[in-house]
This record gives structure tokens, C-alpha cells and sequence, in this order.
């Protein structure tokens, strides 16, 4: 039996050190995500939304890795909190539905013609239409938050090489989006360090527009490569497949899509709760079925392919968990999720939906622990890969 501060056989709860091979599956991350963002999008209450943040912040300072796409975090934390700044200015300058009996200031009002009516620039702003606007910028900064703690967590390669075949020519697109963001915070942090290092200023908008053309460059450098090497890998070779197969997987595939639509619609709905799970169901098996016969067009092999563990499972399920108790929780008591702006009260945080929120802190202990970061000694910053002076 191992003793604790000695080094022996991990123990079995605890999760392992991250690596190649146990490397959790890039979908897991992203279930896990998308399941906290359907939470958000089912409540209005601050506190909820804060401690979906709070959850997301943790779970992507415990388990991402030093990679390049786990910087871009940050950004989206600035890029959700900038929309929620933004919502608040339309709300004062363009006004808002929301009625109001608490004034805090009166903005001169821009006359606009008659055929602009129900429109209105300035005028009153009252605290019942700022909280309104500050309830739903939270709820958007939420949603882009949690899809930048996948976007950090996630190694982009491992889901390419995970979609199917199918999804192959749109997943690269997908993830060529994915990572030329991060890739350029990345560069212009380095370019940054490399200008401190010289004695030049790092700040400031003459700054940036001498990095900003070295990181446009490399961005661009880049994509030639990867096309590059996609060339030189035979992509874009598909197989001969039977004309009935074609229109079979041509169908199955729209009518999926049109039949995952219509039950998300009706799930969201309240008139169509009876229907929205079954059609839902219904959409997504011929989905996947028009999927596994569109993957026959592609001639491609997967080199050590990621495999889908009970550590994937559980973390693809906490996400799951999260999402569906919080659509419990506004069917049952939609106050609670929901909190009144007229009149305004002061929002109570719910208990048990606060309680399925923090099952999605699991990936935090279960997931692989990314390995400790080294920095060689031997690798000198780079000085010269800025251009201009």
C-alpha cells in the first residue's frame, strides 16, 4: 500500500497524468461545454450565470494544457465581457421595451421621423431597463464563455481526426476557424516579449500596428503550410459510391437536420413538449445514419484514433446533468430562473439548480492532469522574427 507523499502506483480515483494515449477526447470537452452553455440559455438569474462562469473559469485553470488554443480563454472572458458593456450602451442610447418607475437619468432625445415609431435614440433611462439589458448581456457573455473553455480544453487536430468522414472538408474549415485566433494571440504575445526584450515599448498603437503585420504574416505563412501538407497527404481523393446511396444519404441527412431543428423547437416551446423529444430523437438517428453513409465517399485511414473512455463518458455526462436540471428547474419554478425586473426585485439564488451547476466542476478531478509545463534551457527567445523597426 503506497503512503501518501511517497511515489508508488497512483491511486485508482485519482485521475492520471495526461499523454498521448489517455488524452481525454476532444468531443468530451465540447459536450461538456455545450451542455453548461444550454444551461445558461435557460436562465436569466445573475447569480446562476456567475457561478456557470465560475465553474467553466475552474475546470479550464485545472485541466488545459500550455498549448497554443488554451491561451484563447482569456479572450473570450474580454470578449464576453466587451458584449456585455455593449449591450448596457444600446440599452441607454436606443432605450428599451422594458417600463420603468425608477428614472436615474434623462439623455437629450434625437427627434425621428413617424415612420420610425416604437424607435427611439436617448431620452429616459430607468433602472428597470438597465438590469433587463445587464440580465440578457450576461446571459450571451455566459454562452461565448463556455464556448471559449472548449475552445481551450479541446485539442483542435484530435476533433478533426475524430469527425467523420462525412464532416471531414467542413470540419477542416471549422477548425482552421477555430485555431487562427488563438494561433494569433500566440504570435502577438511572443512578437510583444521580443519588443520588451529589445528596449521598445510593447504597448500603444504605434505598437500594435508594427505587430500587427508580423502576426498577419505568420497567420498567412501558416495556412500555406497546412495546405501544404494536406496536398502532399493525398486530401480531397473520395470513392465511387452507388447513385442510390448518394440520394439516400442526401435524405437522410436534410431530413435529420430538418427533424433536430423541429424537436430543439419544440423542447424550447412550451406548446411542443409532447412531440419535441421524439422528433428530436427520430432526427438525430437519421442524422447519424446519413452521416455513416456519406463517410463511404472518404478514402481515409485514422492513425491511432482517440478512443471514448469512462473518463470521456463521465465528463461529457456532467455537462449533460447540468443542462438537464436547470430545464427541470424552469419548468418547475420558472421565478426562480427568471428574476422579476418590473418590479425590480433582488435576484435569490436557487439552491438545487445551484447544486446541478456544480456537477460540472467533475472534470476538474477526473479528467488527465495536464503535464507539469518545462522550459528548456536551451531554447532562446526569438528576436528576430519581427520585422520593421
Amino acid at each position: 500500500m503506497d503512503r501518501p507523499g511517497r511515489p508508488g502506483r497512483p491511486s485508482a480515483l485519482r485521475a492520471p497524468e495526461a499523454t498521448r494515449s489517455n488524452a481525454l477526447h476532444a468531443g468530451a470537452w465540447w459536450l461538456w461545454a455545450l451542455g453548461l452553455a444550454t444551461a445558461a440559455s435557460r436562465t436569466a438569474n445573475p447569480l446562476l450565470l456567475a457561478l456557470l462562469v465560475g465553474v467553466a473559469g475552474y475546470v479550464v485553470a485545472a485541466r488545459r494544457t500550455d498549448a497554443p488554443w488554451a491561451r484563447s480563454y482569456a479572450a473570450f472572458v474580454r470578449l464576453g465581457l466587451a458584449v456585455l458593456v455593449i449591450r448596457l450602451l444600446f440599452s441607454v442610447l436606443l432605450g428599451s421595451p422594458v417600463p420603468g418607475s425608477h428614472p436615474l437619468f434623462t439623455l437629450p432625445e434625437v427627434p425621428l421621423p413617424n415612420w420610425a415609431a416604437g424607435i427611439r435614440i436617448g431620452g429616459r433611462v430607468t433602472a428597470e431597463q438597465l438590469v433587463f439589458a445587464l440580465y440578457d448581456g450576461a446571459k450571451l457573455a455566459t454562452l461565448l464563455i463556455c464556448v471559449g473553455a472548449a475552445n481551450a480544453l479541446a485539442n483542435p487536430a484530435r476533433l478533426l481526426k475524430s469527425l467523420p468522414g462525412a464532416l471531414y472538408e467542413a470540419g477542416v474549415a471549422v477548425v482552421v476557424a477555430m485555431t487562427f485566433a488563438p494561433n494569433m494571440v500566440a504570435d502577438a504575445v511572443r512578437l510583444r516579449t521580443a519588443r520588451r526584450l529589445r528596449g521598445r515599448t510593447a504597448g500603444g498603437f504605434g505598437a500594435l500596428l508594427r505587430i500587427g503585420l508580423p502576426v498577419l504574416e505568420g497567420a498567412l505563412e501558416r495556412s500555406v503550410a497546412v495546405a501544404a501538407s494536406m496536398d502532399a497527404r493525398g486530401y480531397g481523393r473520395t470513392a465511387q459510391v452507388p447513385p442510390l446511396v448518394r440520394h439516400t444519404t442526401t435524405a437522410l441527412t436534410l431530413g435529420g437536420l430538418l427533424g433536430v431543428c423541429a424537436g430543439s423547437y419544440g423542447l424550447l416551446a412550451t406548446a411542443g413538449a409532447g412531440y419535441g423529444l421524439p422528433l428530436l430523437g427520430a432526427g438525430l438517428a437519421a442524422a447519424v445514419g446519413g452521416l455513416w453513409l456519406g463517410g463511404r465517399r472518404s478514402v481515409r485511414t485514422r492513425y491511432r484514433p482517440d478512443r471514448w473512455g469512462v473518463r470521456a463518458w463521465l465528463v461529457a455526462g456532467s455537462g449533460a446533468a447540468v443542462a438537464a436540471l436547470m430545464a427541470v428547474a424552469d419548468a418547475v419554478d420558472p421565478g426562480a430562473l427568471h428574476p422579476g425586473v418590473v418590479p425590480l426585485t433582488a435576484p435569490a439564488l436557487p439552491l438545487w439548480p445551484a447544486a446541478g451547476v456544480l456537477l460540472g466542476l467533475l472534470p476538474a478531478w477526473i479528467a488527465p492532469a495536464p503535464a507539469p509545463l518545462s522550459v528548456p534551457v536551451s531554447a532562446p527567445v526569438s528576436l528576430v522574427e519581427e520585422s520593421g523597426p
